[in-house]
């Protein structure tokens, strides 16, 4: 049964989304802030995801460290927060019983947060242990220097988590700045999903979401993107393994090319019959992972390809890769294999719009990132009726040096060493 959504947008601003699915034994209440580590200064840098966990702790009416989690316990709820570069979301998914008692504690969590001096003492040390464990990831640090390699010191090119530095220097007056900017009735989308009632929910969101502060939403700066030649950059890092990202500048989500560049990435790196996953990880035997997306934003996108490898076969690797996508601008896939990468990567949306909250985050994830809202069934219309003959052009827009990046962790000193294979 397709699952039909309604938007609504309040005099206010506040955007309400709402998917009802009958057959579903649970509902998902999803808040989100358009704001992110693209909307922070540098001296900001992980605020947005400081923020996040700090909602968790403590309210007005709920000031007993630890009550958040107690209630959402109680209702069985599955619960959590993320922040991204462009969003953070806040959700339950529970019985749909247990819909006013979710909704009550997420908007009572998004407006009025205290933010006690103490717990933000306590939980930069949870942050700084985050930290930590993410330097001990090579594969996470390779994509958090690719990143800093493509937008430099834009605030696209910050990590999400920030810094040591700037983490500890937040205090209770730089979050609630911080909220008072960005957590505004024009940059909030409730999204509701599952089993609900939806002429009662609607009058419930507007109630407990009539304080929402009416300023006007905060802006973030646009990405300036100037390359003009393929570049590299090196982590050392004495380990057994190289984790590498390999990527192409790309489009902004709301492009028309955008949903060409996904089935690219399906083509190249989508699954088990993929052309990297076979050439590299079954035909040269040299990879454990490897696989190709389309990350994409507002106003700029990436295709990125992450691949662990043998220290020895670096350079293979990245001459094996380059030749998988030198390829797709210059030979037309064949039908059969287009085809059977159309389905596998709808095959993969459409299960993840099984739940009620992977429908609430991607109808979510949709209007604050693409600006507009689509049925998945649309969408695999358009993506169905994709030709080897476009396929082919957008891949030759993109496969070009002077949008090539690479970033390396592992036990290498020279980034220079790698140049001379950085070309198509």
């Amino acid at each position: 049964m397709k699952a039909k959504f309604k938007k609504r947008v309040l005099k206010n601003g506040l955007r309400i989304i709402t998917i009802p699915k009958k057959e579903s034994e649970t509902i998902n209440i999803l808040i989100l802030a358009e704001t992110g580590s693209k909307y922070e200064t540098p001296e900001e840098a992980g605020l947005s995801h400081f923020l996040e966990h700090m909602l968790f702790k403590a309210t007005k009416s709920r000031p007993a460290a630890g009550k958040i989690h107690t209630e959402f316990d109680a209702m069985g709820a599955e619960n959590n927060a993320y922040t991204s570069q462009e969003l953070t979301g806040y959700y339950a998914t529970v019985q749909p019983k247990m819909l006013d008692r979710a909704l009550d504690v997420l908007a009572d969590m998004y407006l009025n947060a205290t933010f006690p001096e103490g717990d933000i003492e306590k939980e930069c040390g949870v942050i700084i242990e985050e930290m930590n464990m993410y330097e001990d990831l090579p594969k996470q640090q390779a994509q958090k220097i690719f990143f800093s390699l493509l937008y430099g010191d834009q605030p696209a090119g910050q990590s999400i988590i920030g810094n040591k530095e700037t983490v500890r220097s937040f205090t209770q007056k730089d979050f609630l700045n911080y909220r008072a900017k960005h957590y505004v009735a024009k940059a909030t989308v409730v999204v509701i999903a599952g089993k609900f009632n939806e002429t009662q929910t609607l009058t419930k969101i507007k109630k407990h979401f009539k304080e929402v502060p009416t300023t006007d939403k905060f802006p973030k700066l646009p990405v300036s993107e100037n390359q003009t030649k393929s570049a590299v950059v090196v982590k050392k890092k004495d380990s057994d393994q190289t984790h590498l990202v390999l990527g192409f500048r790309t489009f902004a989500a709301g492009h028309k090319d955008s949903e060409v560049v996904d089935l690219i990435a399906a083509v190249l790196g989508g699954g088990m019959s993929s052309r990297l996953f076979r050439k590299i990880r079954d035909e040269l035997g040299a990879a454990y992972y490897v696989s190709a997306y389309n990350d994409y934003y507002t106003d700029h996108g990436v295709l990125d390809i992450p691949v662990g490898t043998d220290n020895k076969r670096v350079e293979e690797i990245i001459k094996a890769v380059l030749e998988e996508c030198r390829k797709l601008a210059t030979d037309l896939v064949p039908k059969e294999e287009l085809d059977r990468a159309k389905e596998s990567m709808l095959g993969k949306l459409f299960l993840s719009l099984e739940r009620s909250s992977g429908l609430a985050a991607f109808y979510g994830g949709e209007e604050i990132i693409r600006g507009k809202l689509e049925t998945p069934e649309a969408m695999a219309r358009k993506a169905r009726a994709i030709t080897p003959r476009r396929l082919k052009e957008v891949a030759e827009k993109i496969f070009k040096n002077e949008g090539l990046n690479l970033a390396i962790v592992g036990p290498f000193d020279n980034p220079g060493q790698f140049e001379p294979i950085l070309h198509l």
